[in-house]
């Protein structure tokens, strides 16, 4: 039996403010500056990782976020 946790979806143990959601959506998306750099780098992500190591790459950024 693995003690590995899956990345494959469920509840999630973080509360993900919906202000800061919107706000970084909005970044991603409409921003004039930040959305095109942001939208590479997804764009790259999505052809190159798979679905477990975007996963792992999203907590790895949140996971620094929360020390920085």
């Amino acid at each position: 039996m693995s003690n590995t946790i899956s990345l494959m979806g469920g509840k999630s143990v973080h509360c993900i403010n919906e202000q800061q959601m919107q706000e970084g959506l909005r970044l991603a998306k409409n921003d004039p500056e930040s959305s095109p750099r942001i939208q590479r780098l997804v764009t790259m992500a999505e052809a190159e990782l798979t679905r477990n190591e975007r996963a792992a790459l999203a907590f790895k950024l949140i996971s620094d976020l929360k020390t920085a």
